[in-house]
């Protein structure tokens, strides 16, 4: 991974952690400007129990499009508490957000 990859990598994942989820089972990763986000999130426990991870995961996405030497984002995130029925029913054709 080059040095703009790395530093890159790191203030994305300082962005992303500022939002109201727990990305500890995420892996992030920035390579020629593309970011790669893989894994799982959850809800933080605590004080965000009204948080619509859909709705999170979209502006962590548009955000991250709109930073300065982000070409893309590759977004292959599975959203962490869904009902059987809406794990059956997948939002927008595909299993990951």
């Amino acid at each position: 991974m080059s040095v703009v990859d790395s530093a890159m990598t790191r203030e994305v994942l300082r962005d992303i952690s500022k939002r109201p989820l727990d990305f500890s089972q995420m892996s992030v990763h920035v390579m020629r400007g593309v970011v790669y986000l893989a894994g799982r999130v959850e809800k933080l426990r605590g004080f965000y129990q009204d948080v619509d991870m859909h709705e999170e995961m979209s502006i962590i996405v548009r955000l991250l499009k709109q930073k300065p030497g982000i070409r893309d984002v590759c977004c292959e995130v599975d959203i962490a508490g869904l009902s059987l029925s809406g794990r059956a029913a997948p939002r927008n054709n595909t299993d990951y957000y």
